[in-house]
This record gives C-alpha cells, structure tokens and sequence, in this order.
C-alpha cells in the first residue's frame, strides 16, 4: 500500500478504535456465565462492562458506545438471538461474539454469522489467550470491514443509502441547521417478517422483500428527505424538514400504514410488522451518531405490530402515532 494511503488507513483505524481500551459490553443470559477475560491481556486492554441479559442489553446499547459486544447463552438461546430486537443494533458498530454453553455445531454459526455475529465459541474457550484473541481479532475485522465499506455509498441489495451516506446527510444538514435553525428528525425503522420470509422462500426472495420495503418507503417521503438502509431488518429516513414536532409523528405513521397491506413475493403474500423510533434535533442528539442510535435504541425497544393493523410509537409518546392527517398513504397500493 502506498505511505499516503496507509496513513490514512492508520489513521482511521485509530479514529475508529481511540487510544483507550477497547470497551466491551459482557451480556450474561440466564443459565450461562461470561468468562472472566483478562482485562490486561496482550490483545487488549479491555474495558469489560457486565450486563444481565438481552433487554438490559438492549438499553445499554442504546445509551453508549461499544467496540465488541460478547453474549453467553444457552445454546438453544443463542438460536433465538436472531429474532431479538436490538441485534441489528448489536452487529451495526461493535464485533458481535456469541459463547454458547455446548459446542456450537456449523448450522448455527452459519446462521449467526448470517445475520452480522463476528464469531460463534464455546464458554469453555479459554478465557486468558484465545478468547481475548478472538475477540481482538473480532474487533479488528469490523474496523477493515467498515474501512473498504467506506468507499461505497449504497447498499447493493435495496439501492438506497446505507448507513455512512446517511449519517454523512444528517452531519450536513446539522451543519446547515446551525446557520439556518429548524426542526428535524431521524427516524430509525425495525421490520419484522424478513427472517419468516427467508425461511419459507429463501434469501432471494427475502432480498426482493427487502427492495419492496424501501421502494414504499421512498414513496411516503419528500424528495428533500432521506431513506437509508442500515441493516438486515433496518431502515432509516431522515427527515429534513417540517413546522410541527408532531410531523415526525404523522410521517411515521404514514409510513408504518404504507407497510401494512401485504407484498406479493415469489407468488405468495407476506406480510411484515414495524417498529418505529424518533430522535428529533436537537432534543435528542446534537450529531448525526447520537442521533441515529437514539431512534434506533428507541425502536429496538418498541412492540413491532402491524401484521394484523399497523402501530408504532416512540418513547416520548407511547400508544399508537396518530393518522397522517389529509396526506397520501406514501405508497401507490401496488404490491
């Protein structure tokens, strides 16, 4: 690599891990032990911070920042931690590693590596050398992986934004806003459905669900406004501008309705249930990171419903979101 280049690369890794140690969030599940990683090890140092189960883990992912997440649990717990709300949340910036209480067999490590998980061990993995290796190792592939994601702007299944294009929108319009003052809003939205779906009519087909998803989400916002995919079952819209707070609000229930009738894929009907959070500028965030895992730590923690009639809500309203008022649906009604 040229010196120019791996300056820059340096640089970012830098950027990307600080000069501390790496903060690791440690979750205990019920019937499983983290092991005690040595905190001075030569792969770390590590800043280890206990955490009793998945929904207080779930909240402290949506207050702080984590370079690696490591959940122990049963192994027949482990085969549900794709269905829990706040992993999107999990694999999106730290390394995610699962210790189960078994040896973890090949079909479900290919099923956790598939939806984000960095590495699948037993908790007999030794806690003072290979462990903290993993985890090392864990850390440093996320930091390369986010480093060649940088140079691409869309993700390639949906064609809208992905996460860093989004938070390069917002980081400009704050920007903007500091000269300009006026309300705005970053919508994060979890979608149930895509893991039945890809269970009943495989991968492709789930692609195709997730392309259907972000077209009617495109149709219920305003051209000025932004859709963004941010992972396997998440979205985001960026709202750039409105009068009212409670506009966040009437967007988000119009876009949750636009979800609701059922998409035609490979020939069946499937339907997809959403959970939506609102972090509205500056109230909740004042840069465009604190912003996004605001609405997304709100929305992990949100019912989805929708299935059988649409809700979403948000913590500072909780109950349905009212009825876009004298507005379109934001979807032509195809499927």
């Amino acid at each position: 690599m040229r010196p120019f280049l791996q300056a820059k690369a340096t640089a970012f890794v830098k950027t990307e891990l600080g000069t501390g140690p790496l903060r690791v969030l440690m979750v205990a599940c019920e019937g499983a032990v983290s092991p005690p990683i040595l905190a001075a090890s030569p792969f770390g140092p590590f800043d280890l911070r206990p955490c009793s189960g998945l929904d207080a883990a779930s909240e402290r992912l949506a207050a702080d920042r984590f370079d690696a997440v490591v959940v122990a649990a049963r192994t027949v717990d482990a085969r549900r931690l794709p269905v829990w709300p706040a992993l999107s949340q999990a694999v999106a910036e730290p390394a995610l590693l699962v210790l189960t209480t078994d040896e973890p067999g090949a079909d479900l490590v290919m099923l956790l590596a598939r939806r984000g998980v960095q590495d699948v061990l037993p908790i007999s993995t030794d806690p003072v050398e290979a462990l903290p290796r993993a985890l090392r190792l864990a850390v440093e592939r996320k930091v390369q992986d986010r480093l060649a994601r940088k140079a691409y702007a869309t993700d390639l299944l949906t064609g809208l934004p992905n996460q860093g294009q989004l938070i390069e929108h917002v980081n400009q319009l704050i920007a903007l806003r500091q000269r300009e003052p006026a309300p705005m809003a970053v919508l994060a939205l979890r979608v149930e459905g895509l893991a039945t779906t890809e269970a009943r009519l495989g991968r492709e087909s789930a692609n195709v669900l997730r392309r259907k998803i972000g077209v009617r989400l495109r149709v219920g916002v305003r051209s000025s406004d932004v859709v963004a995919s941010i992972g396997v079952d998440m979205f985001a819209v960026l709202l750039s501008k409105f009068q009212d707070p409670q506009d966040a609000d009437r967007v988000a229930a119009k876009l949750a309705a636009s979800l609701h009738p059922p998409f035609s894929v490979s020939g069946s009907d499937m339907a997809v249930a959403v959970a939506i959070g609102i972090a509205h500028y500056p109230y909740d965030g004042k840069d465009a990171a604190t912003l996004l895992r605001r609405a997304v730590g709100l929305c992990a923690s949100s019912q989805a419903q929708g299935r059988a009639g649409f809700a979403s809500r948000e913590e500072r309203a909780p109950g349905a979101l009212p009825s876009a008022a004298n507005d379109d649906q934001g979807s032509d009604g195809t499927k």
